[in-house]
């Protein structure tokens, strides 16, 4: 009976949602900016009669407490952030502010957590418990929305039980999601180097130390840690993605800068890994003759689900979805300032589908042309309402 009640419920609204969805596409805005978001967010909650409150600046927290008495509580957060891309779709809704595009799935989530939020709305009379919506922003930038939402208080009074959250994925076509049960996503950390020698004329090398070589040394010998330091079963990722020697094609320049990003799934291993890739690259460059600064700005820590939680999860989509519908995932070394939560609570952090091969809506997160097959929507929404009514023992 609960699930057909939400099914109808979602049925009846999912325009409503594709709407809200579209209108945020077109509306995006970058991290910690997200004030258009916001007002968008507390007017939809307004229009509900749910009550809200303003929380790190543009952040959201709203509250839906059931009719039938219960101490029980359940939290579901969205983020709203929007990355600076710019837009390559030829769509209706696409972005109208130049250079900034939801190319994550923010405004899917968000738009999809108003939808649970009016589904579970309109059948309070009907349940017990309570449930707390999360309307975040800032996952896209360090420190992460959410830590500055919990150090604001937003998992306390009341305190949920669990929390749960979702993530648009064009790996799996719309209407399917996965699970993982256990450690799901990666921590993640900024590298900043600059190595420094003496420039000169190209044509004169042994008049000069060479910046550019000895960043290509560290960069390939900083792959040892990861194949040789690293546990095989324990899944690290060192990469460099942008690399600057100011030189000419006979000027060698004095200094190289260089950034990158390190992944990890173990905390303990995550801080020996800091101490081995700062020593190693300063000392090749020592033993080159430069020099090398190295900074890490850590930031959010390995993202996992708790067991119980999660397996519960996974029965209750099999409950609303189908089996068929319902997929295990393995670990994802992307990292989501979720994590904090799941650090501070039992957390559940699912995905959901959004590709569709026959709409060529097959682009990856992150991308230009990334989009979301819109019937992905008439799931999403229901399906958190139900796994938080479930959860809270309705």
């Amino acid at each position: 009976m609960l699930k057909e009640e939400i099914q109808k419920v979602a049925t009846k609204n999912s325009k409503n949602v594709i709407n809200d969805r579209r209108y945020l596409h077109a509306h995006p805005e970058l991290s910690f900016e997200e004030f258009n978001t916001a007002a968008f967010v507390q007017s939809k909650l307004d229009k509900m009669k749910i009550p809200w409150s303003s929380v790190a600046t543009t952040g959201i927290v709203a509250i839906i407490k059931g009719d039938k008495p219960s101490g029980e509580v359940v939290a579901l957060r969205a983020d709203m952030d929007a990355l600076p891309i710019a837009e390559e779709n030829d769509v209706k809704y696409r972005s109208m502010n130049e250079g900034v595009m939801h190319a994550c799935g923010h405004d899917f989530h968000t738009a999809s957590l108003l939808g649970t939020a009016f589904i579970l709305q309109s059948l309070k009379i009907k349940f017990s418990g309570t449930i707390k919506l999360i309307f975040q922003p800032g996952e896209e930038k360090l420190p992460g929305g959410a830590s500055l939402m919990i150090k604001s208080g937003v998992l306390r009074n009341p305190k949920p039980g669990a929390i749960l959250g979702q993530h648009v994925t064009p790996v799996l076509e719309a209407g399917k999601i996965g699970i993982c049960e256990g450690a799901f996503m990666a921590s993640m950390d900024e590298l900043f180097v600059t190595v420094k020698g003496r420039g000169g004329h190209g044509a004169q090398p042994q008049d000069n130390i060479d910046p550019v070589l000895i960043s290509s040394h560290i960069i390939v010998a900083l792959q040892q840690i990861v194949s040789r330091a690293a546990h095989p079963g324990n899944p690290t990722v060192l990469s460099f993605g942008k690399v600057i020697a100011n030189g000419a094609i006979n000027v060698i320049p004095n200094e190289v800068l260089m950034e990158g990003t390190f992944r990890a799934m173990n905390e303990e291993w995550r801080t020996r890994a800091h101490h081995l890739i700062v020593k190693m690259a300063k000392g090749i460059a020592e033993s080159m003759g430069g020099t090398c600064e190295f900074k890490i700005k850590k930031g959010y820590p390995f993202l996992s689900n708790e067991l119980q939680l999660a397996a519960e999860v996974k029965t209750y989509a099999q409950d609303y979805l189908g089996k068929e519908n319902v997929q295990s995932m393995g670990v994802w070394m992307a990292a989501e300032d979720f994590a904090y939560y799941s650090q501070a609570a039992d957390a559940c952090f699912y995905v959901v589908g959004i590709g569709n091969k026959k709409k060529g809506i097959t682009s990856s997160l992150h991308s230009p042309t990334f989009n979301v097959d819109e019937n992905a929507l008439k799931v999403s929404a229901g399906l958190m309402a139900y796994l938080a009514l479930k959860k809270l023992g309705n």
